[in-house]
């Protein structure tokens, strides 16, 4: 389980790149590369990182389901998630 620090540094992110975006596209999109540079760093669609809904792990995140691969499994073997199912041959 992430800190919930990092869980909200995330959002906060995400927030952040939602607010400039249409700022950001302008800027590229007319060369401005000076006024670019003085937005806020968070901004930046780059700087995000994909985190499990769940737990926030940052590592073995599946972006069909939007969660990590240990909160699948788990999810997964309670039948939780519709259409999936353990394999066995």
């Amino acid at each position: 389980m992430a800190k919930e620090s990092m869980k909200a540094r995330e959002r906060k992110r995400e927030a952040m790149v939602e607010k400039y975006a249409d700022k950001r596209a302008a800027l590229k999109a007319a060369g401005d590369w000076d006024a670019l540079q003085k937005l806020p760093k968070n901004s930046s669609k780059v700087r995000l990182h994909n985190r499990c809904k769940l737990t926030g792990r940052p590592r073995g995140y599946m972006r069909q389901f939007g969660i990590s691969r240990v909160t699948f499994r788990e999810m997964a073997s309670a039948g939780l998630i519709p259409g999936i199912k353990k394999a066995s041959w």
